[in-house]
C-alpha cells in the first residue's frame, strides 16, 4: 500500500467522528465518509500535496452540503415520541448538548465542529469552508453563544428584520 493510502486510512477515524457529529446519524455518517474515501482514492493523482486532512474534511463537507441541499427538497420527519424523557444525569446533559447542536444552522454547527471536536485552526477550518477566517470566527462565536444559551434554558433570540 502506497503511502497516500496509508494516510487516508490512519485518518477514517477522525472522518467517521466529525461526519458523526455532523450528520447525527450513524448510518448517514458511514455513508459520508465511505463516499469521501471513494473520492479521495478515485482523485489521489489530483492531489498535489499540501495537507492531506484539510482535503479529506473539503470532501466531506461538500457531501453533507449535497447531501443537506437534497433533504431540502423533501418534506422533513418529525419523531412522535421523546423516548429519553425519564433520562438522567450525563444522559440528560449529552441529550440536551446534541438539542442544542440540532438547533444550530448548517454552517454554524460545522464550524463548532471542526473546532472544538476535531481541534482544527480557524485557517483550516476557513480552507475546509471556502471563507475567510472573520466568517470562521463570527460563525463559532455565534454558535458557542447559542449553545451555551440553550444549556441556560434561554429561548434563542429572533433577529429582527427591518
Amino acid at each position: 500500500m502506497n503511502a497516500f493510502r496509508q494516510s487516508v486510512e490512519a485518518m477514517i477515524p477522525a472522518l467517521r467522528r466529525y461526519a458523526r457529529a455532523l450528520a447525527r446519524d450513524a448510518d448517514i455518517a458511514d455513508d459520508l465518509v465511505q463516499d469521501t474515501l471513494v473520492r479521495a482514492l478515485r482523485s489521489e493523482r489530483l492531489f498535489l500535496g499540501g495537507d492531506l486532512r484539510s482535503w479529506l474534511y473539503t470532501i466531506l463537507t461538500n457531501l453533507n452540503k449535497n447531501r443537506r441541499r437534497s433533504l431540502a427538497r423533501r418534506p422533513p420527519l418529525v419523531p412522535l415520541l421523546d423516548n429519553n424523557a425519564d433520562a438522567s444525569g450525563t444522559e440528560a446533559e449529552s441529550r440536551d448538548i446534541e438539542r442544542a447542536l440540532s438547533t444550530l444552522v448548517e454552517e454554524q454547527r460545522s464550524v463548532l465542529l471542526l473546532v472544538v471536536l476535531e481541534g482544527m485552526s480557524y485557517r483550516e477550518v476557513a480552507d475546509i469552508q471556502g471563507v475567510p477566517i472573520g466568517t470562521v470566527m463570527s460563525r463559532l462565536a455565534r454558535a458557542r453563544a447559542h449553545v451555551r444559551a440553550m444549556l441556560e434554558g434561554e429561548r434563542p433570540a429572533l433577529r429582527r428584520v427591518k
